[in-house]
């Protein structure tokens, strides 16, 4: 147990420890602050070369290897020299600069967006001209004519203004990339840029949910030149909303209840040293005796606190952006991007847990976000090596590959962290265990279901059984990566601005209503117009 008088007395102390830290390092040259606009200076590169119609001009075409070149070494270097002084923005500054890397690979180098990837979009006043027959109706456009063509039966054809996306009717059909006019590719470009999930996209991924039925047969029914592309849904398969109005309910629902359940964790968090960064320290004296005589529960009470702190505060942070693109400025803003159905839960139903362990746990239930980037090296890979994508040596390159990734991508934001961690030993580790105990545990499934036991076994008792050795096992490997959290201080991170529990007394000293107090944006600057701006 820690002296009382010992430093640092509250979570309160530790971070202005990092505070000044970062004021020392940046003064003493050893860090740049990343600030902004410098910092989108990476992906505005990308972006505008993509806004290029490389269509025909092959040379134009493999420059797309040179703009990946440019994102990778403007990432490299902000992981490297650049540091953020909040807790959440450090972490953040090394997994967004890490993850724009990988993303970029997946949709201009292993993939060629402009010319491989198709969205859903809306006839009527963006694909640019109808026949004269067609005209007032709202199906059987063409989206690859351009316009000084005919329909194959021989109708005349006639200009039709391209509309702005509140003003877009009709059925919806796949849109390749738009060469006319500008804003519209502009759109198209943004949105290929920033749909990870891949909703309404042709490389959308199973484990997000399809269209509605009906706007399936719509695109199929309008498209001439469809996509390699399929419908087909996945297990654990993620909610859905048609309306706007369910969407908003359930959302709002997610956001309130996330809010009251992160700010609860916040409180707990901010009275055990461990949570500050101090991993060996002892918890508080005021814990029950039952937990503090025992290392075990003690360690089991905090990956379960971590657990729900990191689930509750990306949960409530995913609920944000239905309840704004869809919720409130909806398809009468932003046309078919504001539809409910684009914006399904990020999250699966536990029950894939129960029924397929591990595999279940990362493939069904935790969030999908980032899954298409992570799947397309080895999938290409695989091509290129002719294997089979169902073989057991498949399986494993897979696994080692989106695990490997998501390990790289976490470890770069252990790397910018504040505090004192270890991104290959912690985070790196952490998921390369994910991976090896999946393969272990579909090898000993397969082996299982060809003595046919697992027909004799009640679903309850397999269930139960499952849940207990995906627990045991994160119980004893969770902690390399939520330690090197606490270690990085990114449980000092502050996620609410007001907090009703601790408002109430319950928290530490310095704790009450209002949260977000400090310095939150400043202007840094320099001597060189590149480095100043705005530091968060």
């Amino acid at each position: 147990m820690a002296p009382l008088d010992a430093w640092p007395q509250s979570h309160h102390d530790l971070l202005q420890h990092y505070y000044d830290k970062y004021e020392r390092d940046i003064q003493s040259g050893d860090y740049q602050p990343f600030v902004y606009p410098w910092g989108t200076f990476g992906a505005l590169i990308v972006i505008i070369y993509c806004l290029i119609p490389h269509h025909n001009r092959p040379w134009l075409k493999n420059a797309r290897f040179l703009a990946f070149a440019w994102s990778a070494g403007f990432a490299a270097y902000s992981i490297r020299y650049t540091r953020a002084r909040g807790m959440a923005s450090a972490l953040g500054l090394g997994i967004i600069s890490a993850w724009g890397v990988v993303w970029i690979a997946a949709i201009m180098v292993l993939n060629d967006a402009q010319t491989d990837f198709q969205r859903i979009e809306r006839t009527e006043g963006v694909f640019g001209r109808k026949s004269a027959e067609e005209r007032g109706k709202s199906a059987g456009t063409n989206a690859h004519l351009e316009d000084d063509e005919t329909e194959k039966n021989g109708s005349v054809t006639v200009h039709e203004e391209h509309l702005g996306p509140s003003k877009r009717h009709g059925e919806f059909a796949w849109q390749s990339y738009p060469l006319s006019p500008f804003i519209e590719r502009l759109d198209w470009v943004l949105d290929v840029f920033c749909n990870f999930r891949g909703a309404g996209w042709s490389f959308r991924p199973s484990a997000c949910p399809p269209p509605p039925k009906r706007v399936q047969e719509q695109v199929r029914r309008n498209s001439r030149d469809p996509p390699r592309h399929s419908f087909r849904t996945h297990a654990g398969q993620t909610r859905i909303y048609t309306t706007r109005r369910e969407l908003l309910r359930a959302n709002t629902k997610t956001f309130l209840a996330g809010y009251v359940i992160v700010d609860a964790l916040k409180t707990f968090m901010n009275h055990d040293p461990y949570y500050w960064g101090l991993v060996d320290r002892a918890p508080p004296s005021y814990f029950p005796s039952f937990m503090t005589s025992s290392p075990t529960r003690i360690h089991l009470y905090r990956l379960i606190v971590s657990q729900f702190a990191v689930a509750g505060a990306l949960q409530t942070i995913f609920s944000l952006g239905p309840i704004f693109f869809s919720g409130i400025l909806g398809p009468s803003v932003l046309g078919a991007r504001g539809e409910p159905w684009l914006c399904s839960d990020n999250w699966g139903s536990y029950s894939v847990v129960l029924d397929r362990g591990l595999a279940g746990w990362w493939s069904g239930w935790w969030h999908q976000t980032f899954r298409f980037a992570f799947e397309q090296p080895s999938v290409r890979l695989i091509d290129m090596l002719g294997m089979d994508r169902r073989s057991p040596l498949a399986k494993l390159l897979q696994l080692f590959v989106a695990f490997g990734l998501s390990g790289v991508v976490h470890a770069c934001g252990s790397y910018t962290c504040a505090g004192d961690t270890r991104p290959l030993m912690g985070p790196m580790r952490f998921f390369l265990l994910q991976a090896c105990g999946i393969f272990t545990e579909v090898l000993l499934t397969q082996g299982l279901r060809k003595t046919g036991i697992q027909r004799l076994v009640p679903k309850w008792a397999m269930r139960t059984f499952t849940f207990i050795y995906v627990n045991v096992w994160f119980y004893y490997t969770a902690g390399l990566l939520v330690d090197d959290f606490a270690k990085g201080g990114v449980w000092l991170f502050e996620p609410i601005p007001i907090s009703v529990v601790r408002g109430l007394g319950f928290g530490v000293k310095g704790d009450g209503w209002w949260c977000w107090g400090g310095q939150i944006v400043s202007w840094h600057r320099e001597s060189r117009w590149w480095r100043s701006g705005v530091a968060v």
